[in-house]
């Protein structure tokens, strides 16, 4: 018979399979040559082609097809510097580079099957190794003292070509590959036993009950029709009630394959990978979501920008204080204590914006437009973000930082609800510092929380910020910032 596999119609042999099995745990001599003895069927031809010679080949190509196009690069860099293609200069820089790049790309990934299936990968994977090159044949250059026979035209023309030549290259290697290699670049295998139900793209799939695969570890023939399922996979992935898992991961160990067991209490507890101890084995199921050294440049980054503000602040800051003072004789400062990184407590400091005996210290009444609680000079100070300057000291205390998830009060609500009641995924935002501004701001996700919807955007916001964070989405949104200090949502 046949089974269709996405678009693949694979040939299966038909075995008539004796109910004869020794009991766990032995193995019965005799039933074993009766299986053998009795097993009738034609030989079963492999699942799928083989992508890892296929994938090899790529590889070599590519890396031969690199190589050429930095020395023809260079020759078109000696044309266009003198009109001659055998350059003396510009072939010394080529015969230079090509192993620097050589090294550096097997280094970094660039002949990976990522890159044959992904064009950002690829791309990025090879500029990095060219610039990497290029800046090691520079320091070379300038420090071994050859640099007066140097052409900075045909260095810089020939290193700029190369890197356009090499992304295209990447992009038709990728676009071929979608187009001729079938699902994808690796062959996947889902296996599916009666355990949970697995939707994987680009993988095949077989049904273990329809093709009459069974584990028989006293039986070769049926581990051999096991096998040629998986020959010329590259990943198998196995479906299957828990009573079976054991013996499904002693068979993938046995085939010496990369093999995977599909888990419902990973995917319940949103399992994120394994860690095996000396005496037992443990599910991750959370991680930091900023590195070590990304948790230092953004602490570094906060402390710095908040440093100078409040020194080039100052005088702003006293004048609003000085301000708040006379108007009523009241307490200058507000203080709240709000929800930050961890979910832990801290004391959040804003200038006064309101009636001393009016102050809602826990933030269940959202401000309005004409909220009568506002004093006038507290109505200023809102409407440009002024008041929320002394939080800047919160961010030297280490507190809050520069950009992040804004700090709600406790009581805060959406839609007569407390805002964790609307969306469980609310405690996710306190896994980084709370900040002055955020993602959500930029968006126009401010003022009063009216409808749930109105939380639902700001925490979607908040978690596409963790989730992404880089240096240099800070700096993008304390720009963006500046753009809406003053808004109509403010009062």
């Amino acid at each position: 018979m046949t089974t269709d596999v996405g678009q693949h119609i694979v040939e299966v042999a038909t075995v008539n399979r004796l109910d004869v099995r020794a009991p766990d745990g032995e193995a019965s001599a005799m039933n074993t040559h009766v299986e053998i003895a009795n097993w009738r069927g034609k030989a079963i031809r492999p699942f799928a082609p083989s992508l890892e010679r296929l994938r090899l080949q790529t590889y070599a190509l590519m890396f031969i097809c690199d190589l050429a196009i930095i020395m023809v690069s260079f020759m078109i860099s000696g044309a266009v510097r003198s009109d001659n293609f055998l350059l003396p200069t510009a072939m010394r820089q080529a015969l230079l580079l090509m192993p620097m790049f050589a090294v550096l790309a097997l280094y970094n990934r660039t002949y990976s099957a990522r890159s044959l299936t992904r064009a950002s990968f690829a791309i990025s994977r090879v500029i990095s190794a060219i610039i990497l090159a290029t800046g090691l044949l520079l320091f070379v250059t300038f420090y071994a003292k050859i640099s007066e026979d140097f052409s900075r035209i045909a260095f810089t023309v020939g290193t700029a070509l190369s890197v356009l030549l090499m992304s295209a290259l990447r992009i038709f290697v990728v676009r071929y590959v979608r187009n001729n290699w079938g699902p994808g670049a690796q062959n996947v295998l889902i296996v599916d036993d009666g355990g949970p139900a697995v939707n994987a793209s680009n993988a095949y799939s077989v049904n273990v009950g329809d093709n009459r695969l069974d584990i028989r570890f006293d039986n070769p023939r049926a581990l051999d029709r096991l096998g040629r399922y998986i020959e010329n996979m590259d990943r198998v992935i196995v479906s299957c009630p828990m009573e079976k898992r054991k013996h499904w991961a002693f068979f993938l160990r046995a085939a010496g394959i990369d093999g995977e067991v599909v888990t419902e209490v990973g995917r319940e507890l949103g399992a994120i990978g394994l860690r095996r101890h000396k005496n037992f084995t443990s599910m991750i199921v959370s991680a930091r979501p900023l590195s070590l050294r990304n948790r230092a440049i953004k602490r570094i980054i906060d402390f710095s920008f908040a440093a100078i503000a409040l020194l080039l602040l100052s005088p702003l800051l006293l004048l609003v204080a000085l301000l708040i003072k006379v108007q009523d004789g009241g307490p200058i400062f507000f203080i709240q204590r709000r929800m930050g990184r961890g979910n832990r407590f801290f004391r959040m400091y804003k200038f006064r914006s309101m009636r001393v005996a009016e102050a809602d210290a826990n933030g269940v009444q959202s401000v309005s437009r004409d909220d009568e609680r506002i004093t006038r000079v507290g109505r200023l100070i809102r409407q440009t973000s002024i008041d929320e300057l002394p939080q800047l000291w919160n961010v030297m205390l280490g507190d809050m930082s520069i950009v992040g998830p804004r700090p709600h009060a406790l009581g805060s609500q959406a839609g007569d609800k407390l805002f964790w009641e609307i969306d469980a995924r609310y405690w996710h935002r306190h896994s980084l510092r709370p900040g002055l501004t955020g993602l959500a701001q930029v968006r126009g996700y401010r003022g009063a929380t009216v409808c749930e919807l109105d939380l639902s955007r700001r925490l979607q916001a908040d978690l596409e910020y963790i989730a992404r964070w880089t240096p240099w989405t800070d700096i993008y949104i304390m720009f963006l910032t500046f753009r809406v200090l003053i808004h109509d949502k403010a009062f």
